[in-house]
């Protein structure tokens, strides 16, 4: 993904088509890219599932640097579920490309799902980091052949919802995996906290000889190195149990998981698992390119689909209504015959950078355009009519207390925007 401001040109020769969520005015900004082009290099990186979206994230745009790269197969193909089932297969992606220090790009992509999660405000959380190399060395010393790596992945993924006996037990059962191998795996696989732990797996007289663990844990170190210069280490978990995508991933892995909803309405946390996750994927791009160059690349995901079911949940638990719009003033007329009336208000309005709609009807019922800002959460109406029009004035609605008041036109303006000071 691509992270610069919507009004700069994009940085590198890519076909692209463009879809504007918010026309540009929000956080986030909808960009489709149909490929990915780095000299004679040139790589579709869209699939039929649709468009990856790009975060626009002011003070994280570095020119020449961020290539697109919209994934759109979702966050970890084949995960074993949560409690509301995988991640939606099409998310809002963000991808760095290209080749960089180590764990320099890594560390921004957690920055920014850090910052997104804390504007969300959607309770605790905690972003889980590991790495596949990390994960091979551990398997390796444990005296798991490594045709059994990636099942014995698959049932380490499990214990952020089973117990360590249920998966040693399966380990044995199902996956083949001596008792004596399942037993020093769960020595390293139970373990997580941050620093302090990378420096004591360093020195590990089993780790320390493995060449992948070595330089997993070597670069794991570099990288909590920056997220504690960023400041969002008390996030950051270093958990030898996160197992995810490890088909693909060759480096660093990390899932965000919400821990809680700080909700005062509901009595028991709901659990909603994974709502971003990501990692390096070095060998995906270059399998693309006849010539077989390396693409190095990390991305993450962001599960919007999820995020959109705890925030209704939210809402609906509190009782308050969702805004669906972000429309201050609806424009209306009492009687037939007053279309002009409310196109040149409405016009007015605009003008003056107050976010005003109307019904698209000649003569809609006053009814019907205040039921529709109660029910879309528009706070005020303007109403012009017969009356109005021959006084001067503007009839302005609260539409939550019904109060009216009668604003001289040239104040109307004024008005409005001191009503809705915060």
């Amino acid at each position: 993904m691509t992270l610069h401001r919507a009004s700069q040109e994009p940085h590198h020769d890519c076909e692209k088509n463009w879809g504007a969520v918010g026309k540009g005015k929000g956080r986030w900004e909808a960009l489709r890219f149909s490929f990915y082009s780095a000299g004679d290099l040139h790589v579709s990186i869209l699939n039929s599932s649709g468009p990856g979206a790009l975060c626009s994230l002011p003070g994280h745009e570095q020119d020449h640097q961020h290539e697109a790269l919209p994934r759109c197969q979702g966050v970890q193909e084949g995960q074993p579920s949560h409690d509301q089932g995988p991640l939606p297969r099409v998310l809002p992606d963000f991808d760095i490309a290209g080749q960089f220090d180590p764990m320099i790009p890594d560390a921004e992509c957690l920055k920014i799902v850090h910052e997104i999660l804390s504007d969300l405000q959607l309770g605790d959380f905690v972003i889980k980091v590991n790495d596949r190399r990390i994960l091979n060395g551990v398997f390796a010393v444990c005296g798991v052949p490594e045709n059994k790596f990636i099942p014995a992945c698959s049932t380490v993924d499990k214990l952020d919802k089973v117990s360590w006996d249920e998966v040693r037990s399966e380990m044995v059962g199902e996956k083949g995996l001596s008792p004596e191998a399942a037993d020093h795996i769960g020595e390293y696989v139970q373990l997580h906290g941050g620093l302090e732990l990378i420096e004591r797996l360093l020195q590990d007289p089993k780790l320390s000889q493995n060449k992948q663990a070595k330089e997993g844990l070597g670069d794991m170190k570099l990288l909590f190195e920056y997220l504690t210069l960023f400041g969002i280490t008390g996030k950051i978990s270093f958990d030898l149990s996160l197992a995810r995508g490890l088909d693909y991933y060759t480096g660093v892995i990390f899932e965000a998981v919400l821990l809680q909803q700080e909700n005062e309405h509901v009595e028991e946390p709901v659990s909603v698992g994974s709502v971003a996750g990501g990692g390096r994927y070095d060998g995906l791009v270059g399998m693309f390119d006849p010539k077989g160059r390396k693409v190095p690349c990390v991305g993450v995901s962001i599960g919007i689909e999820r995020i959109f079911s705890i925030l209704e949940q939210r809402l609906e638990a509190s009782g308050e209504k969702l805004r669906t719009t972000e429309t201050q003033v609806l424009v209306a007329t009492p009687q037939k015959h007053l279309l002009a009336a409310r196109l040149k208000l409405i016009s007015e309005l605009w003008d003056a950078g107050i976010k005003a709609e109307m019904l698209y009807k000649k003569d809609p019922k006053l009814l019907k355009q205040l039921h529709y800002c109660e029910d879309m959460g528009i706070p005020l109406a303007a109403i012009v009519g017969e009356q109005e029009l021959a006084d001067g004035v503007v009839k302005l609605r609260d539409i939550a207390t019904r109060e009216e008041v009668d604003i001289p036109r040239e104040k109307l303006v004024d008005e409005i925007r001191r009503r809705l000071e915060p």
